[in-house]
């Protein structure tokens, strides 16, 4: 397999049909690495609207188990997509996350907002710091990925094309970025996740490369001053020279996917461990889609599903 198969692949599929497959493509082949800080950096534009830092502030779930919220956040996305959207896991997970979320009063603008952010987010990262840019298909299923979260969500108003999540997104941020004491706590709590996971004596320089590659209204937003210009410009040289050493290695094998590797969990996960430990109270609704009585009573029933495996570990054999 050459460098370029796997975009050749995806070029020859459409996006509207098979955008489940492009994203897997994406995230555990083409770009991993890449892929997971630009959500990363979505999320961090979360913390910038008061109005959403505040809420999580409160909850005070950084500040107590930053590393399970963190790690909570991606394994939904991630049962949500890896069997694709409609299958009973991926919507399992749908009506967990609606679950968590329906505890609170959220406008609809907040959720359509950070469902613009995992479009736009990953976009902009891998075309400036990727070791190629996405293609007009990869675009579009990142599109088709946010309409159809957005639709097991109950979210109005999606937009139905890539330039239309960038314009709300950025319209969005216009209106609603400003400083407030509860951004910085919830991205300081954030930060010292993303730190901890480096040895100590890098610590700062992972913080300051982190800042580095932010734009300068998020950092106003959050209440942290832009870095000096060479970290900057050092920190945009790194991640592009990465990007060229990607460029020349072979891709990744099929048989290695790139999957989570979530430190509170190192022997597995259900679903029901996901987020806080109030939400197992809650009822579980059925999913916008779901009207028909047999679906609304699969709906209503509690996860039966086995643990979910670590990477690299295996069940016990004769286990369910």
């Amino acid at each position: 397999m050459g460098r370029y198969s796997r975009l050749h692949e995806i070029r020859r599929m459409d996006p509207a049909r098979d955008y489940a497959e492009i994203l897997r493509l994406i995230s555990a082949y083409e770009f991993p690495w890449d892929y997971r800080q630009g959500v990363s950096v979505a999320f961090l534009r979360d913390y910038g609207v008061p109005r959403i830092s505040v809420l999580l502030d409160r909850t005070q779930e950084f500040e107590r188990a930053g590393q399970k919220r963190y790690d909570d956040t991606v394994l939904i996305g991630y049962e949500m997509a890896v069997d694709g959207f409609d299958s009973e896991r991926g919507r399992a997970a749908a009506r967990h996350l609606n679950r968590i979320h329906g505890k609170y009063r959220i406008p609809n603008e907040d959720f359509r907002y950070v469902l613009a952010t995992t479009v736009v987010g990953p976009k902009r990262w891998i075309d400036r710091f990727g070791w190629r840019p996405l293609c007009a298909q990869e675009v579009q299923a990142l599109v088709e990925t946010g309409r159809k979260t957005g639709a097991m969500m109950g979210i109005e108003g999606v937009p139905e094309t890539y330039e239309g999540f960038e314009r709300l997104l950025d319209s969005y941020e216009e209106r609603m970025f400003a400083y407030d004491p509860a951004n910085r706590r919830v991205a300081n709590a954030t930060f010292r996740v993303i730190a901890s996971w480096y040895p100590r004596p890098l610590r700062p320089l992972v913080a300051r490369v982190a800042l580095a590659v932010l734009d300068e209204p998020l950092l106003a937003a959050l209440g942290f001053r832009p870095q000096p210009r060479w970290v900057r410009s050092s920190a945009s040289a790194a991640l592009r020279l990465r990007a060229r050493c990607v460029r020349r290695l072979p891709p990744r094998p099929r048989r290695f996917p790139a999957r989570p590797r979530p430190r509170t969990y190192p022997f597995g996960w259900r679903l029901d461990d996901l987020g806080p430990h109030w939400a197992r109270s809650r009822p579980v609704e059925p999913l916008p889609d779901e009207t028909d009585g047999a679906t609304r009573q699969r709906a209503a029933a509690p996860d039966s599903g086995g643990r979910t495996p670590a990477p690299g570990c295996r069940r016990p054999a004769g286990s369910s």
